[in-house]
């Protein structure tokens, strides 16, 4: 059940009144027996509180976040520790560490025994990290980047500070900051508020929809962030991206709805033979991530300075 690990929903105002149990097997396409074990093993949240097994029943209200994670058993495994593996920690302080995530590392494991990961690498330093918040294979995981974005990613080392982490992003109280080069020229600045929804689990991919127009949009996700341009790369532009929500590839399919996919994207953007960038991956980096006594900054990492000053060179 890997698709439902990461599974963050939001009760849409046409499912309001829908029993928990009902709604859950249609947005996750399981049969609802399954929807009740689910609920039965501790693994769904409403509205950041765990729901008991008598809530599967529950009516639920519109605009409910609804949360997902793996049952006690998945809980109980652990990740490969990786003492030899690189590790560049940020920042860290009572009950978090913020690490600098190289492109191309998946954040945690997603099946015992995998390789490679951030956290493996944490957890050989930081034992403290296993069984932390969701545990087992997500040990720490506040929350996450794609496979192909660098940059900054906290963990939380205690459970306190794991519900303190998890409420402020919640609230959209974390300050994010990402640096990337998109493609087409950009000028001043903007905000980009669109409805997302998942369209595809493996490999993940999501959809902009408008749901007030869009019977697809059913129970989309609002999405909104503000952006400034930087500077003019000739077939790009640099520019600073501030998240105020936080969901799936949001900056990657909200830039590409623009019209200036990032450059390098191979999932939203055009073929590598049609980017005039030559980028070898998507060229999308968390820059800062601020939130209470948590305030860390990633340098641009050597891949993404590569292109910019490759296209500063040549425009």
């Amino acid at each position: 059940m890997d698709e439902l690990r990461e599974a963050a929903l939001v009760v849409s105002p046409d499912e309001a009144g829908t029993r928990l149990d009902a709604w859950l097997a249609a947005r996750l396409g399981v049969p609802r027996a399954r929807a009740r074990r689910l609920v039965a093993q501790g693994a769904v949240r409403v509205d950041g509180r765990l729901a008991s097994s008598s809530a599967k029943g529950a009516a639920l209200v519109a605009g409910a976040h609804i949360e997902v994670s793996a049952p006690a058993e998945a809980r109980a495994e652990r990740p490969v520790l990786e003492p030899g593996a690189p590790l560049a920690i940020l920042a860290e302080g009572a009950g978090f560490v913020v690490l600098d995530k190289p492109a191309g590392v998946p954040v945690h494991p997603l099946a015992s025994g995998e390789h490679g990961t951030l956290l493996g690498a944490l957890a050989a330093r930081r034992p403290e990290v296993i069984g932390v918040g969701e545990g087992g294979l997500r040990s720490g995981v506040v929350h996450r980047l794609d496979v192909e974005t660098s940059g900054a990613i906290v963990f939380a080392t205690e459970a306190a500070r794991f519900e303190a982490l998890r409420a402020a992003f919640r609230e959209h109280r974390v300050e994010k900051i990402y640096r990337a080069i998109v493609l087409g020229s950009l000028e001043g600045e903007g905000v980009v508020e669109v409805g997302l929804v998942v369209a595809r689990h493996r490999p993940a991919r999501v959809r902009v929809v408008d749901p007030r127009r869009d019977a697809r949009g059913r129970g989309a996700r609002r999405a909104r962030l503000s952006w400034r341009a930087q500077e003019r790369l000739g077939p790009a532009t640099l520019v600073e991206v501030r998240l105020e929500t936080g969901h799936l590839h949001q900056i990657r399919a909200s830039f590409a709805h623009l019209g200036h996919p990032v450059a390098g994207d191979r999932l939203y953007g055009p073929p590598v033979e049609e980017d005039p960038t030559e980028a070898p991956r998507q060229m999308l980096h968390a820059a800062r991530l601020r939130v209470d006594d948590v305030d860390a900054w990633s340098p641009d990492p050597p891949d993404l300075a590569g292109v910019l000053a490759k296209l500063q060179a040549t425009r």
